[in-house]
């Protein structure tokens, strides 16, 4: 049988949108098994996403709010409530077939939360999952949160993992709705800096670990070909 291979991307920092669009295309080809397993890692400008079950209402910010700390505000595609993405926090798409895998959300779910917990053991951080709630939490607050869509079983959206991030930014949304549950930073945690290429060769060893993958790929595609520049966009909700 074929070696199980992981095809990692490095966007660096980019907006929202393009690499929602990339995405969706790069989705369809792993369907049509044009590509294997892929990975995008990225660092977006900042951005509160609401997903398909989430509601308006769990934006708490003012207009001012938004234009002062430049934050848009995005419908999504993917599962859960309302979240954060900005500088300093690690965020990635998994476009995954889990036809190679397991068929099974649930199990999807639970391994990307595997991932995470044990990525944080790199630190000696214990994280663990919390009943009802998806993500990866320290202690009461949460560190990691995951959304995803996933068609013909192949996935798209992923996680959010707070490294470094300006948490003053979730101050603007009920993360994921819920209301009594604080978040967390690595930084935080550890009580110094953290980079973004520190914790990333991190994350991707966990993820060769936990999904069993055999062969890495570090993809070196002229990332100016895979994301198609967006027209500035004003903070609204689209």
């Amino acid at each position: 049988m074929p070696e199980k291979q992981l095809r990692v991307i490095d966007l660096g920092q980019q907006s929202y949108q393009p690499v929602w669009d990339l995405q969706r295309r790069l989705q369809r080809q792993r369907i049509d098994q044009e590509i294997a397993d892929t990975l995008l890692f990225v660092e977006h400008r900042p951005v509160y996403t609401i997903g398909k079950n989430g509601s308006d209402l769990h934006v708490i910010a003012s207009e001012s709010f938004l234009k002062e700390r430049g934050i848009e505000v995005i419908h999504v595609d993917r599962g859960g409530d309302v979240t954060y993405h900005g500088p300093g926090q690690l965020v990635g798409y998994p476009i995954f077939d889990l036809h190679q895998h397991q068929q099974s959300v649930s199990w999807y779910m639970r391994q990307l939360e595997a991932v995470f917990i044990d990525a944080l053991s790199h630190w000696g951080i214990v994280g663990r999952r919390e009943d009802e709630f998806t993500g990866v939490w320290v202690g009461t607050e949460k560190i990691l949160a995951i959304g995803v869509r996933i068609s013909r079983w192949v996935t798209m959206h992923g996680f959010a993992f707070n490294v470094s991030t300006d948490l003053n930014d979730f101050g603007g949304i009920i993360p994921c709705g819920i209301f009594h549950k604080g978040v967390t930073s690595l930084r935080n945690l550890l009580g110094k800096e953290v980079s973004l290429e520190e914790v990333q060769p991190v994350v991707q060893r966990s993820f060769m670990k936990v999904f069993e993958f055999e062969q890495l790929i570090t993809d070196s595609e002229d990332i100016a070909k895979l994301i198609v520049p967006q027209p500035d966009s004003q903070n609204e909700i689209a």
